[in-house]
């Protein structure tokens, strides 16, 4: 039976996931001010956020090693990742070089590792039904969180670039604080004190055919979703080239086209419910693979549809994402749901690196419009996975 869970928790959870997931696209939302200050080449914008990635795969994989989250107070370690992404996020003011840089948010993404799948861990021990519900609000946060720095450098309007590194840190620091002092371990946490990590448990993991087809189905939805994040920015830059008469903004519209997938994260929870986590991704795979599809071919469309698909795109892009990670909660052995969750998440962000690097490099040296085709790779691999998950298992 469902314990009687308190009204203001989700809420809080919600609202410190947005505040520290607002750390992961601070540095994007100025890169042009950082090319343009530090002198450095286009494929910068790769770099940049190959680095929070790089960074947040070698925090999960350590997170998952030592299973800090299932042996330690989930609450604690998401306010001291909070307080020290939120330090190194600052990091980026004073640099003077692309190597500060990329260290810094490098770091950022480090202790990311222990604000986003973590906040996803906090969720599953407050709820034994309708995880996928509550995880449709976490990574709607996220997406939010992820958009944020897009709005606050449309907002600032001429306020220095270094303004978003401050805003997002003085923000991130407000939610861990915030989730501390309100909300306690939930009451389905399995506490593993004194456990010691094995290597086998992730094998053992992976032999689950559920785990499985979750964990690949995950995988192909990383592939496209940070890289559709990642290149909105360009793709709303080769627009207006291409079309000299369009007047976009393009922060607030790259919040906006990101930001929009809050609503269908939220969305997609409440549709889990009655319909299922596996059917939410497969709606979500299929609705983002043909506007990818569709995408090559639409730079000559008028403004208004060119946005209408860049805005359906965000759309279907990530409500799946939570879906999944339900699905590999679900699928993982009760005492290995952090280490299930922090695995899969380190493994499709190294995807991330790989597709975003790709994308940039073809994009910069042949300026086609039918690279964007290769994004699509993604939501075809997870849908031909998660066709595998077996329902009631």
């Amino acid at each position: 039976m469902q314990k009687s869970i308190p009204k203001y928790v989700l809420p809080v959870i919600v609202i410190a996931q947005f505040a520290g997931t607002s750390l992961w696209f601070a540095g994007n939302a100025v890169v042009s001010d950082l090319i343009q200050n530090l002198d450095l080449p286009e494929i910068f914008i790769g770099y940049i956020t190959m680095a929070v990635q790089g960074g947040f795969i070698v925090g999960t994989l350590v997170f998952a090693f030592l299973n800090i989250a299932d042996r330690h107070s989930p609450v604690l370690v998401f306010l001291l990742c909070a307080l020290s992404g939120s330090a190194a996020n600052l990091l980026v003011i004073p640099a003077d070089s692309a190597l500060n840089v990329i260290i810094a948010r490098f770091l950022t993404g480090f202790f990311l590792a222990g604000i986003y799948p973590v906040g996803m861990k906090i969720a599953s021990d407050w709820h034994k039904e309708g995880l996928g519900k509550a995880l449709g609000y976490l990574v709607g946060a996220l997406v939010l969180g992820t958009a944020f720095p897009h709005f606050l450098k449309y907002a600032g309007g001429s306020w220095p670039w270094q303004s978003v590194f401050a805003g997002t840190s003085v923000i991130a620091s407000a939610g861990g604080i915030l989730l501390y002092l309100s909300v306690p371990d939930g009451p389905y946490r399995t506490s593993s004190a004194g456990f010691k990590f094995e290597l086998k448990a992730i094998f053992r993991l992976f032999k689950n055919q559920n785990f499985r087809s979750a964990a690949f189905g995950y995988f192909g939805h990383m592939w496209e979703l940070y890289t559709f994040w990642a290149v909105v920015p360009v793709l709303l830059s080769a627009y207006i080239q291409q079309n000299e008469g369009a007047d976009l903004s393009i922060s607030l519209w790259s919040f906006i086209i990101i930001g929009i997938g809050s609503i269908s994260c939220a969305i997609g929870g409440y549709l889990s419910l009655k319909k299922g986590s596996k059917w939410v991704s497969m709606v979500a795979l299929s609705g983002s693979g043909l506007c990818c599809l569709l995408l090559p071919l639409s730079f000559g469309l008028p403004v208004v549809l060119f946005l209408l698909l860049l805005l359906m795109w965000g759309i279907f892009v990530v409500p799946d994402s939570p879906q999944f990670s339900t699905l590999v909660a679900r699928s993982s052995d009760k005492a290995y749901v952090a280490t299930g969750l922090t695995i899969v998440n380190s493994l499709g962000f190294a995807l991330t690196i790989v597709s975003i690097q790709l994308i940039s490099f073809l994009w910069i040296y042949t300026n086609n419009e039918a690279i964007f085709w290769l994004i699509a790779a993604g939501p075809i691999c997870g849908l031909l996975a998660i066709r595998g998950f077996r329902e009631g298992f």
